[in-house]
């Protein structure tokens, strides 16, 4: 590969971009595995339209994805929250605009609120968390599903975690959304297969992203992590990205229901040990459970 090759304009290879003509929607494409995802199939000539919340970030990686499209790609934004039934409806019909159908749909707008012992969990923001990714992809799915049943084609692809596999103590809801993404993507799969469209899932394991910065700068949680994962080295969002590729491509049209660790292995081993981090702020008997009903 030479200097200044990106992975995605390495793998497209001569000839017509495998992905040419298709339309596709990257949710929660602003930034990170979202940005990762939409710059690979650009590069791989879908028209890829963006969604999330914030304009100006929307706006900056358009500019981004724009810089490897391949050539007759369309990018577009268009800003949306999935917890939003009517902006997730809107955003799977901009998607569509450009040909007139929609041939993948991946979820990756996810995230937690709240972090601790469940026995002082914040009630509010647990349910913020499972309607953000739970509630978030089966919007997607929802009207995704429509267009593309409809068409008799298509890929979706939903976003889960190594959370969702293997606990990660006091992570709060964020590992029972994940689980909860797994099993709407086999659900939809079932569901929708004989539409010929076809659901699949990815479950990353740490990957350099904005939202881990505290992990990475954290000699003690990263040495945890490395010590959990078999390969020897994080995860990028290019990582995620060439996974869904092969998810929404037409290399895998046999593929369907699979939950697909990315994680380096993580999987074989355990959760990350979050206790040096927690303890302060609980307690190690908060970290058992115990709370001070007083306080």
């Amino acid at each position: 590969m030479g200097a200044g090759t990106s992975a995605a304009q390495a793998t497209a290879g001569p000839g017509p971009a495998p992905l040419a003509g298709e339309a596709a929607l990257v949710t929660g494409g602003g930034s990170g595995i979202g940005l990762a995802v939409a710059r690979r199939l650009a590069a791989d000539g879908a028209h890829v339209t963006i969604c999330g919340r914030t304009e100006s970030r929307l706006d900056d990686a358009v500019k981004q994805i724009e810089q490897v499209a391949a050539p007759g790609a369309h990018v577009r934004r268009i800003v949306a929250d999935v917890t939003v039934e009517e902006q997730v409806a809107a955003a799977v019909a901009a998607a569509a605009e450009p040909t007139g159908g929609l041939d993948a749909l991946v979820a990756v707008a996810g995230g937690n609120t709240m972090m601790g012992p469940l026995t002082q969990a914040d009630t509010a923001r647990w349910r913020e968390t499972m309607d953000l990714n739970v509630t978030g992809t089966m919007l997607c799915i929802k009207y995704g599903g429509r267009v593309m049943a409809r068409a008799g084609k298509g890929s979706i692809v939903g976003i889960s975690s190594i959370a969702a596999s293997n606990t990660h103590r006091w992570f709060g809801p964020y590992g029972v959304a994940k689980a909860g993404i797994d099993h709407l993507c086999m659900l939809a799969a079932d569901e929708l297969g004989p539409s010929n469209v076809r659901v699949n899932c990815v479950r990353p394991g740490l990957i350099r992203t904005d939202l881990v910065d505290t992990i990475f700068s954290t000699p003690s949680l990263l040495a945890d992590y490395q010590a959990c994962t078999p390969l020897p080295r994080t995860g990028e969002p290019e990582d995620i990205a060439a996974m869904v590729r092969f998810l929404v491509g037409p290399e895998s049209t046999w593929v369907t229901g699979q939950v697909i660790n990315v994680d380096g292995g993580h999987c074989l081993r355990r959760g990350p040990d979050f206790s040096s981090v927690f303890a302060g702020l609980f307690g190690e008997e908060g970290l058992r459970g115990i709370v001070n009903e007083e306080a």
